[in-house]
Parts: structure tokens; sequence; C-alpha cells
């Protein structure tokens, strides 16, 4: 195929979008379903409590309610997480799917989730590190380096970075440093027992403390996004093509990678590694949005955090009255994910 009929390909895939009352279907679907599960969110585990409770721990909160205490201590706090983070995660995989234009791209796929947790895992352990203030810090850190380490190998060779090229990368880099980090918690067993759950990937366990640290990050993070949205959809047409349309290719990569970044990191040191959300949710929205990032982003924004309750709230009840990790749970949805999409020769939309 010579570039000139790619190109046309490439414009003629932009052009085939879903009409208006599919995008306004699945619009009402995810807001329908976001309210449903957070609501559901708050009264479902271990401790079954009614509707009417709930709402009385929220608006007339009585300290010496146990129903109360659960409710405001545990369950809105790990509510909201899952709110925020399954955003995070969800739209940090689109922005990195369409900057790369790589349909099996994900932070934890690409290891910019483990990176993130591999420096949590280096602050807590070698330097006694505790408070999520500044744990986030370390989590940024960890995520921006794996970033450009990953792009920087899956780009070596005459191929340039191709979708499976970065995948093995990231995956080669997430088990050298989910490796290290495994060592680093045996040698300080005591100083991780608080960790282990946040190391499988969890919102549970977490106070309104986390939850106002990383809600400005993972904000800012969803407001560079959007507006990175535009750029991207001429990024989507190749590097030539979009310098022609007047866009700035290095200006989108670059806010991209400020997006991923926050939102990765901030993700990841609230909740732990959680997989696989920021690989399947963009590829559902695009059943609704097509290829246009301008929609992908909003609607990941709502279906990210879907998922994620959804996965949450099943691991109360899969092992009840234990609870399995949300990010176990992911996983397992994830993974044959994972499989199918790499089995595709092109992926619609990208």
């Amino acid at each position: 195929m010579s570039i000139a009929d790619s190109i046309k390909a490439d414009a003629q895939s932009l052009a085939v979008r879903p009409g208006h009352a599919v995008r306004l279907i699945g619009l009402l679907l995810g807001l329908v379903l976001l309210v449903a599960l957070s609501q559901l969110s708050l009264l479902v585990g271990a401790r079954a409590i009614a509707p009417s409770t709930a709402l009385e721990a929220l608006f007339a909160y009585d300290a010496n309610s146990v129903d109360h205490i659960v409710i405001m201590d545990y369950r809105l706090p790990r509510t909201l997480l899952s709110l925020l983070c399954g955003a995070a995660f969800g739209v940090a995989g689109a922005l990195i799917q369409a900057a790369t234009r790589n349909p099996l791209a994900d932070p934890g796929v690409l290891g910019v989730n483990a990176g993130a947790a591999f420096c949590v895992t280096l602050a807590v352990g070698l330097f006694g590190v505790q408070s999520i203030h500044a744990l986030l810090w370390f989590s940024f850190l960890g995520a921006i380096i794996i970033t450009l380490a990953v792009y920087s190998l899956g780009a070596t060779g005459r191929e340039g970075a191709t979708p499976v090229r970065l995948v093995l990368a990231g995956v080669a880099l997430s088990a050298v440093l989910g490796g290290i980090g495994s060592s680093i918690t045996l040698l300080n067993p005591q100083a991780f027992d608080a960790m282990r759950q946040w190391a499988i990937g969890s919102a549970a366990g977490r106070n309104m403390d986390v939850v106002v640290a990383v809600a400005p990050f993972i904000g800012i993070g969803l407001v560079i996004a959007l507006v990175t949205a535009p750029s991207l959809n001429a990024v989507a047409l190749g590097d030539d093509l979009a310098r022609s349309l007047g866009a700035n290719t290095l200006r989108a990569r670059i806010l991209t990678l400020v997006a991923v970044t926050l939102l990765a990191g901030a993700g990841t040191a609230a909740c732990g590694p959680i997989g696989f959300v920021g690989l399947m949710v963009p590829h559902v929205v695009r059943w609704f949005t097509g290829p246009d990032q301008r929609l992908i982003i909003p609607m990941t924004m709502i279906y990210a955090p879907v998922l994620l309750l959804i996965a949450d709230i099943a691991g109360r009840l899969v092992l009840f009255p234990g609870e399995l990790e949300a990010g176990i749970v992911t996983a397992f949805i994830g993974a044959p994910v994972l499989i199918l999409l790499a089995r595709r020769k092109k992926a619609s939309g990208l």
C-alpha cells in the first residue's frame, strides 16, 4: 500500500462514526451504570447496609453508629477512589493508544504502573516513606522514567516502535521491576505488611486523606487529556499528515506524557498497579463513539470507573465474607482481551 493509499484509508476510518443516537445511548447507559454501581459499592460487603442507613450516614452522620462508621470511614473512600483511579487508568490507556497508534497499549501492559509501583516500593523499603503525599512524587518519577524507557527500547531497530515491540519491552521491564520489588519486600516484611493489598491492586483500606491527596493530580491529568484530544485525532493520521494539517505533534505527545504520568502515577500511588482497565475500556467505548478522541476520552472517564467498580464489588462477593482484590479481577478479565487484540492484525479505529 502506498503512502497516499494509507493516508486515504486512515482518513476514511476517521470518518466512520456511529450515529448520534448510538452515542447518546452509550452516554446515558454509562451514567446510569456509574450512579447505580456507586450506590451499590456503599451497600455491599461483609456487612450489608440498607440504602436508608447509607443516606443517613452521608447526610446525618452518627459517630456512635457502626454502620455509619463503615460507610464514611471505609466504603465512601473506597468508592471515590474507584471512581477517580478508574478514570485515571482508563484515560491513561486511551491517551497511550492514541499517541502511539498502538491498540495493545495500557499503563499496565507497557510497564508504566510497574515503574510507579517500583519507585513506591523503593520509597517505603529504603527510605521509610509512609505519607501518601511523598509517595505520590516517587510514583510520578517511576511512571515517567519507565514510559520513556519502554518507548526507547521499543523504538530501537529498523521497524521502529511497533505495537508488539512496545508490549514486549513493557512486559520485560515489568517483570524485572516486579522481581526486584519483591526482593525488597522480602528483606523487610514488616514494612510492607500494610502494602500487600496495595501491591496487588485494590481500593480497599484507604481513607479520605488518600482521596484528597490524589484527586487534584488526577483532575489535572483529566483536564490535560481533554485539551489534548483534538490534536490526537490528527496524530492518528500519521505525523506527516498531522503536520500538514497544522497540528503540533510534539506538543501533543508532551502533553500526553504529562497526562499519563499524572494519571498513572496518582492512580498507582492510591490503589496500586491495577492493570487492563486502560486496555479494555477504550476499545469498548469506540463501539459508541467511533475513532474520535474528543468523544473517546470523556466516554472513557465514565466507563473506566464502571469497570473498576464492577471489579471491586465482584471481589467482595466472590469470596464472601472474604475479598478478592480488584486488580486480580481486572487481570482475570483483561488477559483474554489482550490475547484477542494481539491476534488481530489491526484494531478498528486506530
